[in-house]
C-alpha cells in the first residue's frame, strides 16, 4: 500500500479509494443491542460485513451516552462498567482496523438498576411443629428455585420483614424483640439490628428506602395497635411510630416510596377478622388512617406492591387463593385482581416494582397442616392469575419476605 504522506488531489484520491488502496475504517456494526445491569451494560452487535482498509477488523469500541463511558474488546459482547443505576443510556458501538475507526451502530436504551432480589426468611415449618432460621433468595426478574442466603440470628416463626435497596430486616416472631439485618447483595448470615419495643409476632412492616415500619401484631398478653420505626440504614432499637386504628395480629403491609398499607388480619371482637385497610406517611410519624377495605375479613394474608398498586394475597378463614389489589395513592377498597395457583393459608410475598412473587404457606389437607414450598408469580401492572415461579429451598408458613427492589423504592 503506497504512503499517504504529502498533498493528493481529489482524482487521485478517488482513484485510491477505488482501488481500495486509501485507508478506510470497517463499516457500522449491526443488531447493536443493549442490556442493563447493576451499574453497567453488556452491549452485543453483529460484526460489520465491510471490514476496512487495509482489511481485518482488530477491535472495538463502545461509547456510552450520556457519560462516554467506553469499552474495547476483540468482539461481541463488551461490558461498559461505572454507569450510574437509574440513568437512561444508549452506546455508540466502532470497529477499527488498527488504522481507523469505522462509523457507529447505535443501541437501543437502557437503564442500568440493582438487581431483583427476594428474601424469605424463617416461618414455621414440620407442619407448624417447629421453626427455622433458614434464609432463602430468589432473583424476582428471573423465574427458578430459590437459593440459600444464609441463617437468621434466631429460628422464629411469624417475623415481617422490610427493606432498603441494600438492606433488609427481619423483625420479630415468636414473641421475641429481636431485629436481625442482612445486605442483600451479599451471601451470609444476618446480624444484630437492635430490638422492637416489645416482643412480638404476627405482625407486618412496610418500608420507604429510608425508613421501616412495623406493625408488632401479636404480644405475649394479645393483640396490639402499637406501630415501630427504624431507620434502616442505621442500627439501633425501634422507636414508637403511632398506632392502627384498632388492634390486630396477623395482617399484611405494603407500600410506595411514601404511603404504608396495613390490612386485614384478627382482631378481638367477633367476627374476629377484619376487611380493613389503613394506611400511614412513612417518613411521618403519627396513627393511621382509614383507607378502605378488603373484599372479605380475613387474616393470614400476604402482601407485596409497585409504587403505585398493591396487592393483598391468600389468607383464611380457608385456604383461599384470592388476589385483590388497591391503588395506593387512592382511597378506596380492593378490587379483584385473580388467583393464585393452590389457595394457601399464612403465605410470603415479594415484590420488584414490575412482578409481584407470592409463596409458600399453609395448603389444603384434611389429615393435617401442610406447609408448601411453592412460588407464585403476577405481573402486578396486569390483572390475572398467578403463574407458577419456582420452589424454595424448604416448606414453611409464616415467613418474612423482602426485596431491594419493592414498590417503596
Amino acid at each position: 500500500m503506497p504512503s499517504y504522506s504529502g498533498i493528493w488531489n481529489l482524482v487521485a484520491q478517488f482513484q485510491a479509494i477505488g482501488s481500495q488502496l486509501w485507508p478506510m475504517g470497517p463499516g457500522a456494526p449491526t443488531s447493536v443491542t443493549a442490556t442493563g445491569g447493576n451499574a453497567q451494560a453488556t452491549v452485543a452487535f453483529t460484526a460489520p460485513t465491510f471490514t476496512g482498509v487495509p482489511p481485518g477488523i482488530t477491535g472495538y469500541l463502545a461509547t456510552s451516552s450520556p457519560g462516554g463511558f467506553t469499552a474495547t474488546g476483540a468482539s461481541s459482547p463488551l461490558t461498559v462498567t461505572g454507569l450510574s443505576n437509574g440513568t437512561a443510556y444508549t452506546f455508540n458501538v466502532q470497529a477499527t482496523n488498527g488504522v481507523q475507526y469505522g462509523p457507529a451502530g447505535v443501541s437501543n436504551s437502557v437503564t442500568p438498576a440493582l438487581p431483583s432480589r427476594g428474601l424469605f426468611g424463617g416461618g414455621s415449618i414440620s407442619g407448624g411443629a417447629g421453626v427455622t432460621n433458614e434464609i432463602n433468595y430468589i432473583t424476582i426478574t428471573t423465574t427458578g428455585n430459590a437459593l440459600d442466603f444464609g441463617d437468621l440470628t434466631v429460628a422464629r416463626g411469624r417475623p415481617s420483614a422490610c427493606a432498603s435497596s441494600t438492606r433488609g430486616l427481619f423483625c420479630g416472631g415468636n414473641y421475641i424483640n429481636v431485629i436481625d439485618y442482612v445486605t442483600i447483595l451479599s451471601l451470609g448470615n444476618a446480624i444484630d439490628f437492635g430490638d422492637l419495643t416489645q416482643g412480638a409476632g404476627f405482625g407486618a412492616s412496610c418500608s420507604s428506602d429510608v425508613r421501616g415500619v412495623i406493625a408488632l401484631g401479636e404480644l405475649s398478653g394479645g393483640i396490639t395497635n402499637v406501630m415501630n420505626y427504624v431507620t434502616i440504614a442505621s442500627t439501633g432499637n425501634a422507636i414508637n411510630f403511632g398506632q392502627l386504628p384498632q388492634a390486630k395480629g396477623s395482617l399484611a403491609a405494603c407500600s410506595s416510596p411514601t404511603r404504608g398499607l396495613f390490612a386485614g388480619g384478627q382482631i378481638s371482637t367477633s367476627p374476629f377478622n377484619t376487611s380493613s385497610i389503613d394506611y400511614i406517611t412513612i417518613s411521618t410519624t403519627g396513627n393511621a388512617i382509614s383507607f378502605g377495605n378488603l373484599s372479605r375479613n380475613t387474616n393470614s394474608l400476604a402482601s407485596c406492591s409497585s409504587s403505585t398498586r398493591g396487592l393483598f394475597a391468600g389468607g383464611t378463614p380457608s385456604y383461599e387463593n384470592i388476589i385483590e389489589y388497591v391503588t395506593i395513592a387512592s382511597l378506596g377498597n380492593a378490587i379483584d385482581f385473580g388467583d393464585l395457583t393452590v389457595g394457601r393459608l399464612s403465605p410470603s410475598a415479594t415484590s420488584s416494582s414490575v412482578r409481584g412473587v407470592i409463596g409458600t404457606g399453609s395448603i389444603d389437607n384434611p389429615s393435617f397442616v401442610q406447609n408448601t414450598n411453592l412460588l407464585d408469580f403476577v405481573t402486578i401492572a396486569s390483572t390475572g392469575n398467578a403463574t407458577n415461579f419456582g420452589d424454595l429451598l424448604y416448606s414453611t408458613r409464616g415467613a418474612a419476605a423482602c426485596s431491594n427492589a419493592h414498590g417503596g423504592l
